[in-house]
């Protein structure tokens, strides 16, 4: 068994959670990932996962999780500073990005992005899922809103604005509400990774506030929200790029728009030590192309609110 392919699969288990995720994350089935994780501990002569309901690394699996990352992130920039001094735009290109913009918008982009250049492999997990950049198993993510990882790089490709929006039937049935304050009367449906504690952050003459919200669907997927929020289940804030397409058909509608929420932007997020490397430039000169500025869902949304105004 290649050590390097034993290394991502074991660190693909630490970071999915479980064998199962891990096989998904790598497009294999469960009972590969196991089979690559039994013969690496027979290999090291070393138990490296205590076998439980939960997933806990032992000592040594700590280590080898640390050197292992430590490792394919050395040939990660090995590989790209090779590339780069080349100019060339081919190999691998290992890409994490989120499932609910990859869905609406970005699968049919990076197919063509593909088709510019043949000679590119694209290696792409669709999770909303956090993905830590720092271990080398990706070269790039594209992520929503403000970077928090010093250590990382960020290039725009466009905004991603935020609207609090709700079904004419939901507003018909319990009322418009006219300011913030009002949400608590109001079903909330909350997206867990942004607002786990049932809190929404406004503006609020210039200054951020925080108003609690009464859940009554959390979950971590943007389309469920979208798809509760047509049905009139409820008030949710949707991204711009998510809920453009129902806005614009008249089963969303825009509330509260002068307390609409920041959203920060669409990036391409990559370590400092890819900074060179000419398939990530390529590929944000793309995608800001593409989009364009203002993005057309932005428009199509502003174009509404002008109208009903």
């Amino acid at each position: 068994m290649n050590q390097i392919v034993e290394m991502q699969t074991f660190i693909a288990v630490v970071e999915a959670g479980s064998i199962t995720n891990a096989g998904k994350r790598l497009g294999i089935t469960k009972s590969v990932v196991s089979q690559r994780i039994q013969q690496l501990e027979q290999r090291l002569s070393a138990a490296l996962i205590h076998r439980g309901r939960s997933m806990l690394l032992t000592e040594a699996g700590q280590e080898f999780y640390q050197q292992s990352s430590k490792i394919l992130t050395e040939l990660s920039e090995l590989e790209e500073s090779i590339s780069a001094r080349h100019d060339h735009i081919g190999g691998s290109f290992r890409l994490s990005v989120p499932q609910a913009f990859n869905i609406q918008y970005l699968a049919p982009y990076l197919a063509e992005f593909m088709q510019l250049y043949p000679e590119l492999k694209l290696d792409i997990e669709s999770s909303d899922h956090f993905i830590n950049l720092n271990n080398g198993h990706y070269d790039a993510a594209i992520r929503m809103g403000e970077l928090a990882d010093s250590n990382l790089i960020s290039q725009t490709v466009a905004q991603n604005h935020h609207y609090i929006c709700a079904s004419p039937d939901y507003l018909k049935e319990y009322g418009m509400p006219t300011h913030p304050h009002e949400l608590l009367r109001h079903r909330g449906l909350l997206y867990l990774s942004r607002e786990p504690h049932g809190m929404w952050q406004l503006p609020v003459d210039g200054k951020k506030a925080f108003f609690r919200i009464s859940p009554y669907l959390r979950t971590d997927s943007g389309h469920q929200l979208l798809a509760a929020a047509k049905r009139g289940l409820g008030i949710a804030i949707l991204p711009s790029f998510l809920a453009a397409e129902a806005i614009c058909q008249k089963q969303l509608k825009v509330i509260l728009p002068e307390f609409s929420p920041s959203g920060g932007n669409i990036s391409v997020v990559y370590r400092l030590s890819n900074r060179a490397s000419p398939k990530i430039q390529a590929l944000v000169d793309f995608l800001s192309t593409k989009i364009g500025h203002p993005a057309p869902w932005d428009s199509q949304i502003q174009n509404m609110l002008r109208q009903e105004s």
